[in-house]
């Protein structure tokens, strides 16, 4: 298989003459199931027709060698075509003799890709060249998930979770109200307990001038 392509690789550089063959691209890429033109361009004259041009197009991949397009001085035969490629292959006529060969490739598979070999034979002379496709699998979409809507025990779940924060912050600001009024109270309490104290003492720093007065009128 390798020496095969190297072989073809080796006969394109030896063109004979001024004939020459050229791609327009020679690397392909695409998905499975596109569709895709291949193109080859070779060198004509004005008075060149149909029955002037012959070519022969092979398929070289992995496993095997197929042939894709089989043209005798200008009439298409399908005897050697791969089946693969009957319905799936389609040539422009109009443009050969302008020194254009175009296929157009429909629904690629994976199996379609490798090397693309094109000899062309005409009055001139003959030539070929080559052109690497690639299909690669093509890309599985994943199927959008429907929002889903909020099960009934989850919201449950929700309205109990805001209930007990309610009931705690409730509890909480209860008990700060609660601490405030208690210390305001021992405060209070100790303020008065304080003012009392004081009116004792000054009554008891009172009371000996008062006994002392009342001893002094006694004696008189």
């Amino acid at each position: 298989m390798i020496f095969l392509i190297l072989q073809l690789l080796f006969l394109t550089a030896c063109v004979s003459g001024t004939f020459v063959v050229n791609v327009t691209q020679t690397f392909y890429q695409a998905e499975e199931n596109q569709n895709i033109t291949l193109e080859w361009t070779f060198s004509t004259r004005t008075d060149t027709n149909f029955s002037s041009i012959s070519t022969i197009c092979h398929l070289f991949n992995k496993k095997l060698i197929s042939i894709l397009f089989e043209l005798h001085e200008g009439v298409e035969t399908r005897v050697s075509q791969d089946p693969e490629f009957t319905e799936r292959l389609q040539w422009d006529k109009d443009v050969l003799t302008e020194g254009r060969l175009t296929f157009h490739v429909s629904r690629l598979r994976t199996k379609d890709s490798g090397f693309y070999v094109c000899d062309i034979h005409t009055s001139d002379g003959s030539s070929s060249k080559n052109c690497w496709l690639n299909v690669t699998a093509a890309k599985e979409l994943e199927p959008q998930r429907p929002t889903e809507s909020p099960q009934p025990e989850s919201l449950r779940g929700l309205w109990l979770i805001v209930g007990v924060s309610a009931l705690l912050v409730l509890f909480v600001s209860m008990a700060c109200i609660f601490l405030i009024r208690y210390k305001r109270r021992t405060h209070n309490a100790a303020i008065h307990t304080g003012n009392l104290s004081e009116k004792q003492t000054i009554r008891t720093y009172i009371s000996p001038s008062e006994s002392e007065h009342e001893v002094r009128h006694s004696n008189i």
